[in-house]
């Protein structure tokens, strides 16, 4: 089985650790509460395995999967099959994007990190989102960039994170993501048209505290799923924890 980190990406084979079921749990929720009830057609930049695509799916909406053409999803088993439509496009430059074409974008996984020019990926997806169309987003926080930077011992780079205009933190494997404080993703939304309606943590509770408690009683999995999904609704616009959460729309 494929074990999928924090981030969304797939890690290997083996069983998933605690926290990782935790943290897809919590991301599951958020996804449900924040879908709209009647059925529609879903825009999904988020890339990776596909598990956010398929949680829709199975709440009824229709869902448009742009990815690279090596970031394909087995749809083995999937409800509805008929529902998935691939589309071979980079989820990071998106004017193939027609204005005004779609109602709901979905982009989790932290996909936006990943997108250096975040602006101008924000400012086509606010282009191609009808009015009153909604965005869902998940980045990473500055919280995490600062602790990864302090990690590799990059102390000129952390030195210089309070004067910087934007933070990008280098990964082991070569990839670069960019970081972000809650009111920098929020006027980031905001200078593209959208209208933000919260920008809140992912998640509070501590790794340590979850596993802890997950290591004392498993059965707690579901008050810990529904204590963190309120406590981060409860936090907005609060720099903690090591992903941020954004909605916003188009008027």
């Amino acid at each position: 089985m494929a074990v999928m980190d924090p981030g969304g990406a797939q890690t290997g084979e083996g069983p998933a650790e605690p926290y990782d079921v935790f943290y897809a749990e919590v991301a599951a929720r958020q996804l449900a509460d924040w879908l709209p009830a009647t059925p529609t057609t879903v825009l999904d930049l988020s890339g990776g395995s596909g598990t956010f695509a398929k949680l829709m799916i199975e709440a009824g909406h229709d869902v448009v999967r742009a990815a690279l053409g090596d970031d394909g999803v087995t749809v083995a088993g999937w409800p509805s099959r008929g529902r998935l439509h691939e589309v071979a496009a980079d989820t990071r430059d998106l004017r193939w994007l027609a204005p005004e074409c779609v109602d709901v974008v979905l982009a989790e996984s932290r996909s936006l990190s990943f997108s250096l020019l975040a602006e101008e990926t924000v400012e086509n997806i606010a282009r191609a989102l009808r009015p009153g169309g909604r965005l869902l987003l998940c980045v990473d926080s500055l919280v995490l960039g600062l602790a990864r930077l302090a990690e590799q011992g990059r102390w000129a780079e952390l030195a210089d994170v309070p004067s910087a205009d934007l933070v990008l933190v280098p990964g082991e494997d070569g990839t670069i993501t960019r970081c972000f404080w809650p009111e920098e993703l929020r006027q980031l939304l905001e200078d593209a048209g959208l209208k933000v309606e919260w920008v809140r943590p992912r998640t509070v509770l501590s790794k340590e505290a979850v596993v802890r408690a997950l290591a004392t009683d498993p059965s707690a999995l579901a008050t810990l799923v529904r204590t963190e999904v309120a406590l981060s609704a409860d936090r907005e616009g609060e720099s903690v924890g090591i992903h941020l959460l954004a909605s916003a729309f188009r008027a």
